[in-house]
């Protein structure tokens, strides 16, 4: 009777392992291209933001590129109108990709783009007054030129977070 039950118990185990088998690898096969999804996904949103952050960090330094050269021009007095309208698309530029990355960086990044803006929202308006001849009291060229400066380390600590996020390391 021992030999007869162990090989009927062999048999239901053989027959239940074939049957269950197929069930074994399709959940073994959904599990792995879940993992596989995940991974593509935080690829996809590693280059977003990395996309986001070149950007983000070219607008921002040609926008300062662009106030700084108007603003020598203007000290100097020979703005002209194609000058204005650089400033303006570069204007526009930083604009735009700080509106794409709102959606996909970190708060940190935010807060150090928004360090930047302050300082250069701020000589943009200025320069712009400068132009129109409306400028307020002790406002000129040489002092937005001065107050301008304060943008670069905001503009490196910005690229340094950025970098950080990343995970680019020194």
């Amino acid at each position: 009777m021992g030999t007869a039950i162990a090989t009927m118990v062999t048999a239901v185990v053989g027959v239940l392992g074939t049957l269950s088998a197929p069930l074994v690898t399709t959940w073994v096969t959904r599990r792995q291209r879940a993992s596989e999804s995940r991974a593509e996904e935080a690829r996809r949103r590693f280059e977003d933001r990395r996309a986001a952050y070149t950007a983000m960090n070219r607008a921002s330094r040609n926008f300062h590129t662009m106030l700084k050269d108007a603003l020598h021009r203007l000290r100097d007095g020979v703005y002209t109108d194609d000058e204005r309208t650089r400033v303006e698309e570069a204007r526009r530029d930083y604009r735009d990709r700080y509106a794409e990355a709102q959606m996909i960086v970190p708060e940190a990044v935010l807060a150090a783009s928004r360090d930047v803006n302050v300082v250069l929202a701020a000589v943009d308006a200025a320069a712009k007054r400068i132009d129109r001849g409306l400028a307020g009291d002790g406002e000129s060229a040489e002092r937005a030129l001065h107050d301008l400066k304060a943008a670069e380390p905001a503009l490196t600590a910005m690229r340094r977070i950025m970098r950080e996020d990343l995970g680019v390391a020194d």
